[in-house]
């Protein structure tokens, strides 16, 4: 105890730059501390007090708080107080940005004008294109939406788990009957596939859903139907505006039918995606209240099989967890094959692996979620660690992937991961050294290898600080080399070389060709 009196004078501002720099409120700390000692573990106000000098920590107590961020004790008992700075956050949302000059090109009636043209000449719906816009803005406002989320709290008071009874109480309560009709799957046209397709529930103006009597059969779907029915209620007055919940569609939406795909775009694309997407939203507050879920997280270090500790499928869970955590670096895919997109959310910037609207041709095969969708039968999870080239950088994220079936019995592939670079700084990490040991090690074993014995380290690290488990578990599998596209595959030798070249290639290669043989004249 004389040591930590005679070198605690930066002890308190240490911890709370470092707690801050992971992202930790001091609920969260108290939270980490109980669940590895809970006799041990301070309290909220206690933490507070070590943060502002009141209270200097025993030594076993300094020791534990040392193990949530995988500090040695001592590293806090350095009189030195500086500590390195956090890094700066990145430019929000994972979409590119286009410098739009010059400016009188994107006016406002000019883009009015020239829309409806590009989504016809496209083929893209209009429907499609407000997704696309509000994927944008959910990524460049990082997941977090304060107003639905109080709202959400305030129906359900922050309870945690809600019961089908629960949420079929709070309909009753807000005015909202429910009706049950039957119907058993059937094909839909989707585009240019067929997809087995089935009705799960609906919204009647001015107060009535119509829900699937199958959906008795399957409670993680029913809470989320009522939930987000609820929500349209709540949030909209309940007044029909809002899109049936249907299994098997693309891009957010739901099968389109026999509806032949035009593009184009009418007055109420916009404002029913927008509603579709706060509905969602809502209901997943509802469900998953942020204080008492990110609790529970802590508690179950992030496994998306504790759903079923909650009666919730694991596609409420795995969104959750990007909009409730306070690492704020993930990113969330649910996709049908052979490659078709339902949701997607690109908080840390990771580029798409597809097309928006459409398949492509030539997807990289080592991407976690388009090796799961090629498997024949449903798989247990999967965790990986992926180099990702994209053009001159080198990307190191972390992915948990899992096989499952929608309502109808199509197969789908669920997968949240993070980008690891972020974590890695904070931590003091030299992150691009990492990335690239890793890189390389892949690229001498034909792009697969194990991760190096000191980015391992460092990986396991940091799952550890942010109390993801998963990402350990990563480690025990080789890490692999991704692409976004598998004709610019960095692999020696290539994934798909029998894939058919793309214009773009051939036209920069032949490009390419001329500049070599121009400076081999010039310096002959």
């Amino acid at each position: 105890m004389s040591t930590l009196l005679r070198k605690s004078h930066f002890l308190g501002a240490k911890f709370r730059a470092l707690r801050k720099r992971n992202g930790l409120t001091l609920q969260d700390l108290s939270a980490r501390c109980i669940q590895l000692d809970a006799d041990l573990a301070p309290s909220v106000s206690y933490l507070s007090m070590i943060e502002t000098g009141q209270r200097i920590p025993s030594p076993a107590l300094l020791e534990l708080l040392a193990s949530v961020f995988q500090k040695d004790p001592h590293w806090f008992l350095d009189e030195n107080p500086e500590i390195e700075a956090a890094p700066r956050d990145k430019a929000k949302g994972g979409a590119a940005r286009i410098p739009l000059e010059p400016g009188f090109l994107f006016s406002r009636e000019l883009l009015e004008a020239a829309i409806p043209e590009l989504l016809a000449q496209t083929g893209t719906t209009g429907q499609q294109f407000a997704h696309l816009l509000i994927r944008s803005y959910q990524e460049m406002a990082q997941n977090d939406f304060p107003d639905l989320e109080r709202s959400a709290e305030e129906i359900g008071e922050r309870r945690f788990p809600l019961t089908v009874d629960d949420l079929l109480h709070l309909c009753k309560r807000h005015g909202v009957k429910l009706h049950w009709f039957d119907r058993k799957p059937l094909l839909a046209r989707d585009n240019d596939r067929e997809v087995r397709s089935v009705m799960r529930s609906f919204y009647e103006a001015p107060g009535t859903v119509h829900a699937n009597r199958e959906l008795l059969k399957d409670p993680a779907r029913l809470k989320f139907d009522l939930a987000s029915h609820l929500a349209h209620k709540i949030l909209h007055g309940g007044d029909g505006l809002k899109s049936a919940h249907a299994t098997g569609g693309e891009m957010g939406g739901s099968p389109t039918g026999t509806v032949e795909n035009t593009g184009g775009m009418n007055a109420q694309d916009v404002l029913s995606a927008w509603r579709d997407f706060e509905c969602g939203f809502f209901a997943g507050a509802l469900l998953c209240p942020k204080r008492p879920f990110r609790r529970f997280l802590t508690r179950e270090s992030y496994r998306v099989e504790a759903c079923s500790k909650l009666e919730l499928t694991p596609a409420v869970i795995m969104r959750r967890m990007t909009a409730v955590s306070p690492y704020r670096h993930w990113h969330f895919f649910d996709a049908y094959p052979p490659g078709y997109l339902r949701a997607v959310y690109r908080g840390n910037g990771i580029p798409l692996p597809w097309g928006n609207f459409a398949m492509v041709s030539d997807p990289c095969p080592h991407w976690a979620v388009f090796r799961m969708l090629g498997r024949g039968k449903t798989s247990q999870p999967a965790s990986q660690i992926s180099v990702l080239i994209d053009g001159e950088r080198a990307l190191l994220y972390c992915c948990h992937s899992l096989r499952t079936r929608d309502m109808a019995g199509n197969p789908h592939v669920l997968s949240v991961g993070i980008d690891l670079v972020p974590a890695l700084e904070s931590q003091g990490f030299d992150a691009e050294a990492i990335v690239q040991s890793i890189h390389q090690a892949c690229r001498r074993h034909s792009g697969t290898a194990a991760v190096p014995a000191t980015a391992a380290t460092a990986i396991r690290t940091v799952g550890r600080v942010l109390n993801i488990a998963w990402v350990g578990e990563a480690l025990e599998s080789p890490a692999s080399v991704i692409c976004p596209r598998s004709n610019a595959c960095p692999r020696t030798p290539a994934c798909s070389a029998t894939a058919p070249a793309t214009r773009t290639t051939e036209i920069s290669a032949v490009r390419q060709q001329i500049l070599d043989e121009s400076r081999r004249r010039n310096t002959g």
